[in-house]
């Protein structure tokens, strides 16, 4: 049976929402990842130092007993946020970075920014604090294809923002397309992407395959099989820039289910690490899974390389087809599926 052994993985973007919701997705998180980037589009959005914090607590609170998974704080970014803000946010060891969402651009981004423009005075700070911008790169004109959203948001907004601010690590987050591949890769060494292993295994046709399928929609939407290509080649290709970021996230049934809206969001926590492995070894590369999923990221943050390793195999095994959340149901992604890797053991210290 074939094996493979990685140093421990770490999720570089999810979404674990709060309350009782956190009872699912904290666990699921930590069965593999020691750290996780979490999202701070909240309602009402966390936009302070001392909200994140306490949202940390809280999800620490969940953690399973004898796991030493580790969430890493972000502050939402508004028209309101100044630069003490983000010095607060600098000085706290456990917030990590400050995320950008234009306004209306994917689930509760409703306190997102109107101008990117207006935020260049804190940008200024965080790059003077050294504090990673991570974005939702997307223009949100309503006017616009939303397939063309992502290379709109390229050549209107992230090209000038790079020469603007040369010095501020900058995080394009869930790329979707190849023109967003070859930015990142032409960008300097600041620049890195975060890519999620649904856009690495499915196109926008799977979402109508057989009818319209709600577990598949997200934003940024699937795009065209020659997108799901290039990012397939940018996550295998052992460039440094592209490392793993799940967007991992949870909406109840209901909301998934409803043909007046459907949430936008993949559920993928539960089976994560598996679902790379198998557009890895789909595309003959799994030996490139380590660079991505576990050295790339915490390289790119300035952080240590974990001293755990995790073993998958090549052994089929079914998801559930629901969840337990909260007071509702959720739907993962591949539940009721086969899903052709499996993790076989717990963490191991490094030899």
């Amino acid at each position: 049976m074939q094996t493979i052994t990685l140093t421990q993985p770490d999720d570089w973007h999810i979404h674990l929402r709060d309350g009782d919701y956190l009872a699912t997705t904290v666990p699921d998180v930590a069965r593999y990842f020691a750290r996780a980037i979490v999202m701070p589009n909240l309602t009402p959005p966390v936009t302070t130092a001392a909200q994140a914090l306490k949202y940390r607590d809280e999800i620490l609170a969940h953690r399973p007993k004898g796991s030493a998974f580790e969430p890493l704080m972000t502050l939402y970014l508004t028209d309101q946020t100044t630069a003490d803000d983000i010095q607060a946010a600098a000085l706290s060891p456990a917030i990590a970075a400050c995320k950008l969402y234009p306004a209306g651009a994917t689930t509760n981004s409703e306190a997102g920014i109107a101008s990117i423009t207006n935020l260049y005075p804190i940008f200024a700070a965080m790059e003077q604090h050294q504090l990673p911008l991570l974005l939702h790169g997307e223009v949100t004109d309503p006017s616009t294809d939303i397939f063309d959203r992502e290379r709109l948001f390229i050549d209107q907004y992230l090209s000038q923002l790079v020469r603007e601010f040369p010095e501020l690590k900058i995080v394009f987050e869930h790329i979707t397309t190849r023109e967003a591949v070859q930015f990142v890769r032409d960008a300097g060494p600041l620049i890195g992407a975060t890519i999620t292993a649904h856009h690495l295994l499915y196109d926008r046709t799977a979402m109508f395959q057989g009818g319209l399928k709600p577990i598949l929609y997200c934003l940024p939407v699937l795009k065209r099989d020659v997108h799901r290509a290039a990012l397939l080649e940018a996550a295998t290709s052992a460039n440094p820039k592209f490392f793993i970021g799940t967007d991992s996230a949870p909406h109840p049934r209901h909301q998934k289910e409803n043909a007046c809206g459907c949430a936008a969001g993949c559920y993928t926590a539960a089976c994560a690490i598996e679902l790379y492995a198998e557009a890895f070894s789909q595309a003959g590369q799994i030996e490139k899974l380590e660079g991505f999923a576990s050295h790339f990221g915490p390289d790119f943050y300035g952080l240590p390389r974990n001293a755990h390793t995790i073993t998958l195999e090549a052994s089929p095994w079914t998801l559930p087809e629901t969840l337990p959340f909260g007071a509702d149901a959720l739907m993962p992604l591949r539940g009721g599926e086969l899903i052709q890797w499996r993790l076989r053991t717990e963490t191991q210290q490094s030899a």
